[in-house]
Protein backbone atom coordinates (compact mmCIF):
# COMPACT_ATOMS: atom_id res chain seq x y z
CA UNK A 1 0.00 0.00 0.00
CA UNK A 2 2.84 2.43 0.85
CA UNK A 3 4.61 1.71 -2.29
CA UNK A 4 1.17 2.28 -4.18
CA UNK A 5 1.12 5.86 -2.47
CA UNK A 6 4.49 6.59 -4.32
CA UNK A 7 3.64 5.18 -7.36
CA UNK A 8 1.00 7.27 -7.21
CA UNK A 9 1.96 10.51 -6.51
CA UNK A 10 4.89 9.88 -9.06
CA UNK A 11 7.76 8.29 -6.69
CA UNK A 12 8.32 5.26 -8.40
CA UNK A 13 12.24 5.50 -8.19
CA UNK A 14 11.42 5.64 -4.03
CA UNK A 15 9.02 2.87 -4.29
CA UNK A 16 11.90 0.75 -6.25
CA UNK A 17 14.65 1.31 -3.54
CA UNK A 18 12.30 0.40 -1.06
CA UNK A 19 11.77 -2.98 -2.86
CA UNK A 20 15.40 -2.84 -2.82
CA UNK A 21 16.22 -2.81 0.82
CA UNK A 22 13.41 -4.85 2.04
CA UNK A 23 14.80 -7.46 -0.39
CA UNK A 24 18.37 -7.32 -0.12
CA UNK A 25 18.02 -7.97 4.07
CA UNK A 26 15.95 -10.58 3.31
CA UNK A 27 18.58 -12.29 0.81
CA UNK A 28 21.51 -11.52 3.16
CA UNK A 29 19.94 -13.34 6.36
CA UNK A 30 18.17 -16.20 4.55
CA UNK A 31 21.45 -18.37 4.34
CA UNK A 32 22.84 -16.74 7.43
CA UNK A 33 19.37 -17.56 8.97
CA UNK A 34 18.26 -21.19 7.61
CA UNK A 35 22.47 -22.70 7.44
CA UNK A 36 23.74 -20.93 10.37
CA UNK A 37 26.37 -19.03 9.16
CA UNK A 38 28.38 -16.02 11.38
CA UNK A 39 26.81 -15.51 14.78
CA UNK A 40 23.42 -16.66 13.81
CA UNK A 41 21.48 -19.85 15.22
CA UNK A 42 20.60 -22.60 12.34
CA UNK A 43 17.14 -22.72 12.05
CA UNK A 44 16.53 -24.01 9.02
CA UNK A 45 13.12 -23.35 6.83
CA UNK A 46 12.19 -21.32 9.69
CA UNK A 47 15.02 -19.07 9.47
CA UNK A 48 13.70 -18.26 5.39
CA UNK A 49 10.66 -17.13 7.31
CA UNK A 50 12.36 -14.69 9.97
CA UNK A 51 14.70 -13.60 7.23
CA UNK A 52 11.14 -12.69 4.85
CA UNK A 53 9.41 -11.46 8.09
CA UNK A 54 12.96 -9.43 9.33
CA UNK A 55 13.46 -7.86 5.63
CA UNK A 56 9.50 -6.75 5.04
CA UNK A 57 9.42 -5.14 8.78
CA UNK A 58 12.78 -2.89 8.22
CA UNK A 59 11.17 -1.76 4.48
CA UNK A 60 7.97 -1.15 6.52
CA UNK A 61 9.70 1.02 8.85
CA UNK A 62 11.44 2.91 6.10
CA UNK A 63 8.40 3.16 4.09
CA UNK A 64 6.56 5.45 6.81
CA UNK A 65 10.18 7.27 7.61
CA UNK A 66 10.26 8.55 3.91
CA UNK A 67 6.38 9.14 4.29
CA UNK A 68 6.53 11.32 6.81
CA UNK A 69 9.87 12.92 6.09
CA UNK A 70 8.16 13.82 3.07
CA UNK A 71 9.90 14.02 -1.01
CA UNK A 72 9.35 15.95 -3.77
CA UNK A 73 5.93 15.27 -4.16
CA UNK A 74 4.51 13.90 -0.91
CA UNK A 75 4.51 14.30 2.14
CA UNK A 76 2.02 13.08 5.46
CA UNK A 77 2.17 15.55 8.33
CA UNK A 78 1.13 14.05 11.66
CA UNK A 79 -1.76 16.18 11.76
CA UNK A 80 -3.46 15.11 8.37
CA UNK A 81 -3.30 10.95 10.01
CA UNK A 82 -7.50 11.11 10.82
CA UNK A 83 -10.11 8.43 10.42
CA UNK A 84 -12.30 9.81 7.76
CA UNK A 85 -15.05 7.15 7.16
CA UNK A 86 -16.01 8.86 4.23
CA UNK A 87 -13.26 8.20 2.12
CA UNK A 88 -12.61 4.72 3.59
CA UNK A 89 -15.85 3.48 2.28
CA UNK A 90 -15.33 5.08 -1.17
CA UNK A 91 -11.37 3.07 -1.01
CA UNK A 92 -13.44 -0.37 -0.39
CA UNK A 93 -15.99 -0.09 -2.68
CA UNK A 94 -13.05 1.03 -5.63
CA UNK A 95 -11.15 -1.77 -3.85
CA UNK A 96 -13.41 -4.89 -3.66
CA UNK A 97 -13.68 -5.54 -7.24
CA UNK A 98 -9.69 -5.47 -7.75
CA UNK A 99 -9.84 -7.52 -4.83
CA UNK A 100 -12.37 -10.37 -6.94
CA UNK A 101 -9.59 -9.56 -10.11
CA UNK A 102 -7.29 -11.34 -7.82
CA UNK A 103 -10.03 -13.83 -6.75
CA UNK A 104 -10.69 -14.93 -10.64
CA UNK A 105 -7.22 -14.84 -11.68
CA UNK A 106 -5.60 -17.27 -9.11
CA UNK A 107 -8.09 -19.88 -8.36
CA UNK A 108 -8.24 -19.54 -12.05
CA UNK A 109 -4.51 -21.18 -11.94
CA UNK A 110 -5.42 -23.55 -9.09
CA UNK A 111 -7.76 -24.81 -11.64
CA UNK A 112 -5.41 -25.18 -14.62
CA UNK A 113 -2.96 -27.06 -11.61
CA UNK A 114 -6.00 -29.43 -11.08
CA UNK A 115 -6.36 -30.47 -14.93
CA UNK A 116 -2.63 -30.81 -15.43
CA UNK A 117 -2.48 -32.94 -12.07
CA UNK A 118 -4.28 -35.69 -13.95
CA UNK A 119 -1.34 -36.19 -16.23
CA UNK A 120 1.25 -37.10 -13.80
CA UNK A 121 3.64 -35.90 -11.70
CA UNK A 122 6.29 -35.11 -14.36
CA UNK A 123 3.35 -33.08 -15.61
CA UNK A 124 2.98 -30.81 -13.03
CA UNK A 125 6.23 -30.45 -12.23
CA UNK A 126 6.85 -29.31 -15.84
CA UNK A 127 4.24 -26.64 -15.28
CA UNK A 128 5.27 -25.90 -12.16
CA UNK A 129 8.95 -25.01 -13.49
CA UNK A 130 7.65 -23.62 -16.67
CA UNK A 131 5.33 -20.82 -14.62
CA UNK A 132 7.52 -20.00 -12.50
CA UNK A 133 10.25 -19.39 -15.33
CA UNK A 134 7.72 -16.89 -16.83
CA UNK A 135 6.61 -15.06 -13.75
CA UNK A 136 10.11 -13.90 -12.67
CA UNK A 137 10.94 -13.09 -16.57
CA UNK A 138 7.94 -10.82 -16.23
CA UNK A 139 8.13 -8.78 -13.77
CA UNK A 140 9.30 -5.48 -15.79
CA UNK A 141 6.41 -6.18 -17.58
CA UNK A 142 4.21 -5.76 -14.54
CA UNK A 143 6.47 -2.84 -13.35
CA UNK A 144 5.46 -1.47 -17.15
CA UNK A 145 1.77 -1.89 -16.21
CA UNK A 146 1.95 -0.60 -12.93
CA UNK A 147 3.52 2.49 -15.15
CA UNK A 148 0.78 3.03 -17.49
CA UNK A 149 -1.76 2.89 -13.86
CA UNK A 150 -0.18 5.94 -12.59
CA UNK A 151 0.16 8.01 -15.98
CA UNK A 152 -3.72 7.13 -16.45
CA UNK A 153 -4.32 7.82 -13.06
CA UNK A 154 -2.19 11.13 -13.22
CA UNK A 155 -3.21 12.72 -16.49
CA UNK A 156 -7.28 11.92 -15.70
CA UNK A 157 -6.72 14.02 -12.39
CA UNK A 158 -5.18 16.88 -14.74
CA UNK A 159 -7.83 16.56 -16.98
CA UNK A 160 -6.02 15.51 -19.87
CA UNK A 161 -7.53 11.96 -20.63
CA UNK A 162 -5.72 12.11 -24.60
CA UNK A 163 -2.56 11.95 -22.80
CA UNK A 164 -3.63 9.35 -20.45
CA UNK A 165 -4.37 7.46 -23.81
CA UNK A 166 -1.58 8.30 -25.36
CA UNK A 167 0.30 6.72 -22.64
CA UNK A 168 -1.08 3.45 -22.43
CA UNK A 169 -1.08 2.91 -26.22
CA UNK A 170 3.12 3.84 -26.06
CA UNK A 171 3.72 1.70 -22.61
CA UNK A 172 1.40 -1.31 -24.44
CA UNK A 173 3.98 -1.14 -27.38
CA UNK A 174 6.41 -1.24 -24.97
CA UNK A 175 5.52 -4.65 -23.02
CA UNK A 176 4.75 -5.84 -26.43
CA UNK A 177 8.32 -5.18 -27.74
CA UNK A 178 9.93 -6.89 -24.44
CA UNK A 179 7.46 -9.71 -24.03
CA UNK A 180 7.87 -10.89 -27.21
CA UNK A 181 11.39 -10.78 -27.38
CA UNK A 182 11.79 -13.29 -24.31
CA UNK A 183 8.61 -14.93 -26.19
CA UNK A 184 10.91 -15.51 -29.28
CA UNK A 185 13.91 -16.70 -27.00
CA UNK A 186 10.98 -19.44 -24.98
CA UNK A 187 10.10 -20.54 -28.05
CA UNK A 188 13.69 -21.28 -29.69
CA UNK A 189 15.47 -22.63 -26.23
CA UNK A 190 13.18 -23.69 -24.05
CA UNK A 191 15.17 -26.94 -23.12
CA UNK A 192 18.36 -25.54 -22.10
CA UNK A 193 16.18 -22.98 -19.75
CA UNK A 194 14.33 -25.82 -18.13
CA UNK A 195 17.15 -27.25 -17.69
CA UNK A 196 19.11 -25.13 -15.17
CA UNK A 197 16.29 -26.01 -12.40
CA UNK A 198 16.07 -29.80 -13.34
CA UNK A 199 17.11 -32.92 -15.25
CA UNK A 200 14.65 -35.18 -15.06
CA UNK A 201 14.53 -36.89 -17.75
CA UNK A 202 10.52 -37.36 -18.01
CA UNK A 203 10.23 -33.08 -16.68
CA UNK A 204 12.43 -31.39 -18.88
CA UNK A 205 10.17 -32.18 -22.42
CA UNK A 206 6.56 -31.25 -20.33
CA UNK A 207 8.69 -28.18 -18.87
CA UNK A 208 10.00 -26.83 -22.41
CA UNK A 209 6.39 -27.78 -23.77
CA UNK A 210 4.85 -25.72 -21.32
CA UNK A 211 7.17 -22.60 -21.92
CA UNK A 212 7.33 -22.70 -25.48
CA UNK A 213 3.28 -22.85 -25.73
CA UNK A 214 2.62 -20.02 -23.52
CA UNK A 215 5.14 -17.88 -25.20
CA UNK A 216 2.94 -18.15 -28.34
CA UNK A 217 0.36 -15.73 -26.28
CA UNK A 218 3.20 -13.43 -24.69
CA UNK A 219 2.41 -10.60 -27.25
CA UNK A 220 -1.70 -10.83 -25.87
CA UNK A 221 -0.30 -11.57 -22.63
CA UNK A 222 1.93 -8.11 -22.66
CA UNK A 223 -1.03 -5.72 -23.91
CA UNK A 224 -3.79 -7.31 -21.48
CA UNK A 225 -1.42 -6.51 -18.90
CA UNK A 226 -1.20 -2.71 -19.76
CA UNK A 227 -5.08 -2.75 -20.07
CA UNK A 228 -6.17 -4.09 -17.32
CA UNK A 229 -3.77 -2.13 -15.18
CA UNK A 230 -4.79 1.12 -17.15
CA UNK A 231 -8.25 0.50 -16.37
CA UNK A 232 -7.77 0.26 -12.72
CA UNK A 233 -5.51 3.64 -12.99
CA UNK A 234 -8.95 5.21 -13.90
CA UNK A 235 -10.59 3.70 -11.08
CA UNK A 236 -12.98 1.29 -13.62
CA UNK A 237 -12.38 -1.70 -11.85
CA UNK A 238 -15.51 -3.61 -12.97
CA UNK A 239 -14.85 -3.64 -16.68
CA UNK A 240 -11.03 -5.52 -15.83
CA UNK A 241 -13.05 -7.82 -13.09
CA UNK A 242 -15.92 -8.69 -16.20
CA UNK A 243 -13.31 -9.09 -18.39
CA UNK A 244 -11.38 -11.69 -16.21
CA UNK A 245 -14.38 -13.20 -15.65
CA UNK A 246 -15.44 -14.15 -18.67
CA UNK A 247 -11.67 -14.62 -19.69
CA UNK A 248 -10.48 -16.97 -16.78
CA UNK A 249 -13.21 -18.96 -15.85
CA UNK A 250 -15.36 -19.25 -19.09
CA UNK A 251 -13.18 -19.52 -21.63
CA UNK A 252 -9.84 -20.56 -20.01
CA UNK A 253 -10.64 -23.86 -17.31
CA UNK A 254 -13.59 -25.19 -20.18
CA UNK A 255 -10.87 -24.69 -23.02
CA UNK A 256 -8.41 -26.48 -20.48
CA UNK A 257 -10.36 -29.08 -19.93
CA UNK A 258 -11.43 -29.81 -23.61
CA UNK A 259 -8.49 -29.75 -25.45
CA UNK A 260 -6.67 -31.61 -22.59
CA UNK A 261 -9.01 -34.95 -22.11
CA UNK A 262 -11.92 -34.73 -25.05
CA UNK A 263 -9.41 -34.03 -27.97
CA UNK A 264 -6.59 -35.99 -26.02
CA UNK A 265 -3.87 -33.26 -26.21
CA UNK A 266 -3.18 -33.78 -22.16
CA UNK A 267 -1.06 -31.09 -20.47
CA UNK A 268 -0.41 -29.39 -23.61
CA UNK A 269 -3.87 -28.84 -23.97
CA UNK A 270 -3.98 -26.55 -20.59
CA UNK A 271 -0.78 -24.96 -21.88
CA UNK A 272 -2.71 -24.05 -25.06
CA UNK A 273 -5.70 -22.72 -23.40
CA UNK A 274 -3.17 -20.19 -21.76
CA UNK A 275 -1.86 -18.65 -24.71
CA UNK A 276 -5.86 -18.98 -26.52
CA UNK A 277 -7.38 -17.31 -23.31
CA UNK A 278 -4.52 -14.42 -22.94
CA UNK A 279 -5.10 -13.72 -26.51
CA UNK A 280 -8.72 -13.55 -26.52
CA UNK A 281 -8.68 -10.80 -23.21
CA UNK A 282 -6.41 -8.85 -25.02
CA UNK A 283 -8.32 -7.86 -27.48
CA UNK A 284 -11.46 -7.82 -25.69
CA UNK A 285 -9.74 -5.04 -23.31
CA UNK A 286 -7.96 -3.35 -26.46
CA UNK A 287 -11.71 -2.76 -27.90
CA UNK A 288 -13.19 -2.04 -24.81
CA UNK A 289 -10.18 0.75 -24.01
CA UNK A 290 -10.84 2.13 -27.54
CA UNK A 291 -14.41 2.80 -26.61
CA UNK A 292 -13.33 5.05 -23.59
CA UNK A 293 -15.64 5.00 -21.10
CA UNK A 294 -13.19 4.79 -18.74
CA UNK A 295 -12.28 9.02 -19.15
CA UNK A 296 -15.42 9.33 -17.47
CA UNK A 297 -14.98 7.50 -14.45
CA UNK A 298 -15.97 9.06 -11.56
CA UNK A 299 -14.54 8.56 -8.36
Amino acid sequence: MNNAIFRGAGDAAIAMRLLWVSNIINLVLDPCLIFGWGPFPRLGVTGAALATFTGRSIGVIYQFYRLLRGTERIRILASQIRLRVKVLLRLLRVSLTGILQFVIAHTSWIGLVRIVSLFGAASLAGYTIAIRIVVFVILPSWGLSNAAATLVGQNLGAGHPERAEKAVWRTTLYNVMFLGIIGVIFIFFPEPIVRLFTHDPDVVPLGAACLRIISYGNLGYASFMVMIQAFNGAGDTITPTIVNFFGFWLFEIPLAYWLAIPMGLHSNGVFFSIAAAESAMAAASAILFRQGKWKKQKL
